[in-house]
């Protein structure tokens, strides 16, 4: 750099000054001084260049635009005024230029951002980076990086910023729009009959709703694939695709309450989004008492643990169970202290049970016309023993609902069972159409004998199966036997229909299923989901629509032999399957031997359950006990 002086009215601002478009400053302040004394500090400027031609003694001043603008308004006057103390710089390093500018005016007055952010990104395209820029000035990163995000704004946009015609929280929103959304924006600005949305507003306008920070999310950023995008000022982050987010806070959520599970709570509830936790309505109670944790999900998306909990009726039936414990009666309760046992609630509604417990016998019961002498067997069984049924009396079909009685009416099971029925029927020359039993026969028992008489063994068999089936009870232990022992697929007889669906109406219990057909990652992203939505899902899977692979003869582990539950909850079928499981242990079945079911002789089998008799006999004793 070299020194000199020169005539101030020869002087003009640089447009590597960052203030060069402005308008001229108020210089009053020092203009008495320049008066007096003239100019006294140094100004930095570049040579003038024309066409590349240097024009002698014409400077552009990098640094000192309001002693510039002082001197020459006292030469203005007519004053005769010495010429400028001068600092030349050297011709081609514009960066240095802009960085000299930049930073006599933050030593005087610190600039507006726009004006910080016009001369930040000329340093930048001269090739200085962020870290430069942050070591120049003094400043940190964030603080450039901050300046810089105006960048993103429209011109139109910074100029109104400037003019303080928008408002920080206002820019700060507008830096996390796209440009379209920035056009919108301006649209709204310049419309008088309507109000463009401005700061926190401003944030649920750009998102189409609440915007979902990423300080909220339960999982790892670094392994998020979406999108995500910064304010203004770098103090907050928020996730572009909240469908995404979503699909891995839920899955977030599934690995938190699987590792509660595994620090010994005896239950973790996932409540619905949005669904708030009282502990007014709950009682605080330890893990070692059975405690259960809560785990909540906010519509923004914030997840919150409760541990050591039990609702009210729970912990009432915990505390009669530990004073029954501490009797050693294994009582909960008692008639003289006024405290009646309650049952657990269970996994299914009353219709959802009754619904399973109709579609089950129907399947058990095809299966047993196949099976004729299991269906004898079954037939003295009820004469023996008695049975629910056995007066002797068809079911009466109690469906529970109008929906699931016409699901029974089109389910495989039961119209194959009406097939073999009508040919029962015209076995005994009787009119096709309605249940042999119980019809009223003309001549009564005699004269059915006797139709029977002229029958073969097979015919007979095929009539005795008819009426077994007939009687069997919907929900009845027989059922779970016969179905158990028999192999019976349900993926033969049934199919998910609407009362299927309409009967669901556990959370937990229709996101094990979608984890069965789906997948674990597909239930855990659909966690905390609405039932109707978590359904909608495995409608998807099982009719292969909205682009989700089909899944074929998929059965629910409530219609399975055995049966199973889905949760921890009291599940009655299930109860049943396992209280017949030690009946038939010992005994093999049909399906077990080589050949199809219609081959196997009556005799093997009567053979294989006589060797087995007293075991299941001593069995069948125990479970009659229980």
């Amino acid at each position: 750099m070299r020194l000199s002086h020169a005539d101030p009215r020869k002087l003009v601002i640089s447009p590597l000054n960052m203030h060069h478009d402005e308008p001229a400053p108020d210089v009053s302040d020092i203009i008495g001084s320049v008066r007096q004394h003239g100019v006294l500090e140094t100004l930095l400027v570049r040579e003038t260049f024309q066409d590349g031609v240097l024009v002698p003694e014409h400077f552009e001043v990098v640094a000192g635009r309001r002693r510039c603008f002082a001197a020459q308004a006292v030469a203005g006057e007519g004053i005769d005024i010495d010429p400028v103390p001068i600092g030349i710089l050297e011709a081609g390093d514009d960066a240095a230029a802009l960085e000299i500018s930049l930073i006599e005016n933050m030593a005087r007055l610190p600039p507006n951002e726009v004006a910080c952010w016009e001369t930040f990104a000329k340093l930048i395209r001269e090739g200085r980076t962020p870290q430069d820029l942050a070591a120049t000035f003094g400043k940190t990163e964030v603080v450039i990086h901050r300046v810089l995000a105006l960048g993103a704004l429209l011109p139109r946009i910074r100029k109104l910023y400037r003019k303080e015609a928008i408002d920080v929280a206002t820019v700060r929103q507008l830096t996390l729009a796209s440009k379209s959304q920035q056009k919108d924006w301006l649209k709204l600005y310049d419309d008088p009959a309507q109000r463009e949305p401005r700061g926190a507003s401003l944030k649920a306008w750009l998102f189409g709703g609440e915007a979902i920070p990423t300080s909220l999310a339960l999982f790892a950023l670094d392994d998020y694939p979406g999108a995500i995008i910064a304010d203004l000022f770098g103090e907050e982050a928020y996730f572009t695709d909240a469908a995404l987010f979503w699909t891995h806070q839920n899955q977030a959520v599934a690995a938190k309450a699987e590792a509660l599970r595994a620090e010994g709570w005896s239950d973790v509830e996932v409540l619905e989004v949005g669904q708030m936790f009282h502990g007014y309505q709950h009682v605080s109670t330890s893990k070692a008492k059975g405690g259960k944790a809560f785990i909540t999900v906010s519509r923004r998306g914030e997840v919150t643990v409760h541990e050591g909990w039990l609702t009210a009726k729970e912990a009432r039936r915990a505390e009669a169970a530990e004073r029954a414990a501490a009797r050693g009666d294994g009582k909960e309760g008692s008639v003289a202290s006024g405290e009646a046992p309650k049952a657990e609630r269970s996994e299914v509604t009353a219709n959802q049970q009754a619904y399973i417990d109709l579609h089950r016998r129907a399947a058990v019961r095809a299966v047993l016309t196949d099976h004729l002498d299991v269906a004898l067997r079954l037939l003295v069984a009820h004469a023996v023993a008695g049975s629910r049924y056995w007066r002797v009396e068809t079911d009466p079909l109690g469906a529970g609902s109008q929906m699931a009685a016409d699901s029974l009416k089109t389910s495989p099971g039961e119209t194959t069972f009406a097939a073999k029925q009508s040919q029962v029927l015209r076995l005994l020359g009787l009119t096709a159409g309605g249940d042999l039993v119980g019809r009223g026969h003309a001549g009564g028992a005699a004269a059915v004998f006797v139709r029977l008489l002229s029958l073969s063994d097979a015919e007979v068999l095929a009539v005795a199966a008819v009426v077994i089936g007939e009687t069997l009870a919907a929900g009845s232990a027989e059922v779970e036997a016969a179905g158990t022992y028999l192999q019976v697929d349900m993926s033969d007889f049934w199919r998910p229909d609407e009362a299927f669906f309409d009967g669901i109406k556990d959370r937990e219990t229709i996101n094990a299923m979608l984890r069965e057909v789906g997948g674990k990652k597909v239930a855990d992203g659909n966690l905390a989901e609405k039932v109707r939505t978590q359904k909608g899902i495995l409608r998807d899977f099982l009719a292969g629509t909205n682009d989700r692979p089909k899944v074929e003869r998929w059965t629910p582990r409530w219609l399975t032999f055995p049966a199973q539950a889905y949760t921890r909850r009291p599940f009655a079928t299930a109860q049943r399957s396992k209280a017949v499981a030690p009946l038939l242990r010992r005994v093999r079945s049909p399906l077990d031997e080589a050949g199809s079911p219609e081959t196997v002789a009556p005799d093997a089998v009567a053979r294989q359950t006589r060797a087995a008799a007293p075991a299941v006999a001593a069995d069948a004793e125990a479970f009659a006990a229980e």
